[in-house]
């Protein structure tokens, strides 16, 4: 096997893969915190944040040429995303205990697309280099020239959604309601 294709499949099998578990652990340390009475719906807006932070790279990964623009996308989305991961927990640390075991989960949730856009970067190289004005910058936005395999595609949507989208979806709207009746208890209604 080629070191390319070592590259690509240590990416498409191991990095993406622990990245959607992690997120799902992460939903589970975030229930058993309670968030929805400590840090509330503003912490649940800023892991939604963070999901369209790495989501919007992880499609143009999945779909787009990798080129200079997909590589600039990533690597925004990347520095965008930590940032608002140090924002979250400086949040979150003011208004609950964050246990070890979040804070580990926390360390894969901002190595993993650090590392996923790493690999992506060394695959393509020239593209990369292209940013910093070594070489013909392409920027044009076109689909895949050969696709990733459908099951593949499909298999990383419903991750997506089983671990990702549809627990925080459900921690959006528990922490909805924590803040109502919180609200209401605050105001005697």
């Amino acid at each position: 096997m080629s070191t390319e294709a070592l590259l690509q499949t240590f990416l498409m099998y191991v990095v993406v893969p622990v990245w959607l578990l992690a997120g799902l652990a992460d939903y589970f340390c975030h229930r058993a915190s309670a968030i929805e009475r400590t840090s509330g719906m503003f912490e649940s807006l800023l892991h939604l944040l963070q999901f369209g932070l790495v989501g919007v790279p992880l499609l143009a990964a999945l779909f787009l040429e990798i080129n200079a623009t997909v590589l600039l996308i990533m690597v925004i989305g990347l520095v965008l995303h930590q940032a608002t991961a140090v924002w979250d927990v400086r949040y979150a640390n003011a208004t609950r205990r964050v246990s070890p075991a979040e804070q580990h989960v926390h360390g894969v949730l901002e190595m993993a697309p650090a590392v996923a856009t790493a690999v992506v970067a060394i695959l393509h190289w020239p593209d990369f280099l292209s940013l910093f004005g070594i070489g013909k910058a392409r920027f044009a936005l076109e689909l895949k020239h050969i696709p990733l395999p459908g099951w593949y595609l499909a298999a990383v949507m419903l991750g997506v959604a089983l671990f990702g989208a549809l627990p925080y979806g459900e921690e959006l709207l528990r922490t909805a309601r924590g803040t109502e009746l919180i609200r209401a208890r605050m105001t005697g209604s």
